[in-house]
C-alpha cells in the first residue's frame, strides 16, 4: 500500500467517478483503474461498487477511507514540519573553545548566530584545549575550537587546520623590565618575570618547549590559570605574559598595554576546528563553523595589524 495509491483512492471516493478523479489528479482513467486494482488485490476485497452514475464505496472502502485520510494528513504534517525545520531549525548547538577566544569573540558569535537561527539555542563551553578535547570526544560538543591539541588524529573526529597564530609578549605601558622597542629574543624569557598559566596549558607548553631547545627555563613568577586575571596583573606591571595579539586587541587600542614581538624563534600555535563523527552535521552546526571562521579570521587580521602598528609606533 503506497501513498500515491491512497491519494488516487481518496480522489475517486470524493469525486464519485474515475473521470472526474483523473481530471483532479491530472492523470488518466486507466492509470487510476490500475492503482485501485492493485489496492483491491493487496487487500483482497473490492473497494468500490460500480453503478450507472459512477462508483460508491463498499464497506471495506468506507473503512479504508477513514484510515487513508489519517495517513495522508499525517504525511502532510510531517512534510510541513520537516520543510519548516529546514527554513527555521530548532534545537541547540554546543560549541567549545578556549577562554582566550571566547573572551573576544563570544558576543559577536552569538549575535550573528541568533540572527541566522532565532529558534536554535547556542551554548558556549570555555576551557583549556585539553578540556575541550575531552568534551568533544565524550560527545558533549557539536563543534570544538582547539589550539595545538594532542590526540586529534583519531577516527571519531573530523579536524580542519584553520590557521596559525603568532604569540607576543604583553606587558605594562611603563615597561619595568626596560625591554625597549626592539623584538625580544625568546632566550630573554629566562630573565623577564613572566605570568603564565600552569602546565598543561598550551601556551605554557609552547613557551617551555621553545626555551628548552635553547637550554633555558622560563622565569615564571606567577602561575595564573585565568586569562582575565593574567592580563590584569600584566597591565598593572606585576610581570609580563604571552598571548596572541587578538586576545589583547581592545587593550592595545586603548593603550593600556604594550606588545613585543618574540623572535629567535617566533612562537606560533595552530588553531583547529574539530567535530565529532558521531554527531550529525546539521545546518546550524555548519553555519556556526562558518561564522567562527569569518570572525576569527578578521579578528586575527586586526590583531596583527594593531600589533604591528603599535610596535612600529614605539620603534
Amino acid at each position: 500500500m503506497e501513498l500515491h495509491q491512497l491519494k488516487a483512492f481518496i480522489a475517486i471516493a470524493e469525486s464519485g467517478t474515475f473521470s472526474r478523479a483523473a481530471l483532479r489528479l491530472a492523470t488518466t482513467q486507466p492509470i487510476l483503474s490500475r492503482k485501485v486494482k492493485q489496492l483491491e488485490s493487496e487487500l483482497g476485497t473490492e473497494l468500490f461498487h460500480r453503478n450507472g452514475r459512477g462508483v460508491v464505496l463498499s464497506e471495506a472502502g468506507k473503512l479504508l477511507e477513514q484510515y487513508a485520510h489519517g495517513i495522508l494528513e499525517t504525511t502532510d504534517s510531517a512534510r510541513t514540519a520537516i520543510q519548516a525545520l529546514g527554513i527555521s531549525p530548532v534545537g541547540q548547538v554546543v560549541i567549545g573553545m578556549p577562554s582566550s577566544i571566547a573572551t573576544v569573540l563570544a558576543v559577536d558569535l552569538v549575535r550573528e548566530f541568533r540572527q541566522a537561527f532565532p529558534n536554535v539555542s547556542l551554548r558556549i563551553m570555555e576551557g583549556y584545549s585539553g578540556h575541550v578535547m575531552e568534551w568533544l570526544t565524550a560527545g558533549r560538543l557539536d563543534v570544538a575550537i582547539l589550539y595545538n591539541a594532542p590526540g586529534l588524529q583519531v577516527n571519531t573526529l573530523r579536524t580542519d587546520l584553520f590557521l596559525t597564530d603568532e604569540l607576543f609578549l604583553i606587558g605594562a605601558v611603563n615597561d619595568r623590565a626596560r625591554l625597549s622597542a626592539k623584538p625580544v629574543s625568546v632566550s630573554r624569557l629566562a630573565q623577564i618575570p613572566l605570568i603564565l598559566p600552569s602546565r598543561p596549558h598550551g601556551i605554557r607548553v609552547l613557551v617551555d618547549n621553545a626555551l628548552a631547545t635553547l637550554g633555558k627555563k622560563a622565569n615564571v613568577q606567577l602561575e595564573i590559570d585565568a586569562m582575565h586575571t593574567m592580563l590584569n596583573l600584566a597591565e598593572k606591571g606585576l610581570g609580563y605574559t604571552i598571548l596572541s595579539a587578538s586576545s589583547v586587541l581592545d587593550l592595545l587600542r586603548a593603550k593600556r598595554v604594550r606588545i613585543w614581538r618574540l623572535v629567535e624563534p617566533t612562537i606560533t600555535r595552530s588553531l583547529v576546528i574539530a567535530t565529532a563523527t558521531q554527531r550529525p552535521s546539521t545546518k546550524p552546526v555548519r553555519t556556526i563553523t562558518m561564522i567562527f571562521r569569518q570572525q576569527m579570521g578578521m579578528l586575527l587580521h586586526e590583531g596583527r595589524q594593531t600589533a604591528t602598528a603599535e610596535i612600529h609606533s614605539l620603534s
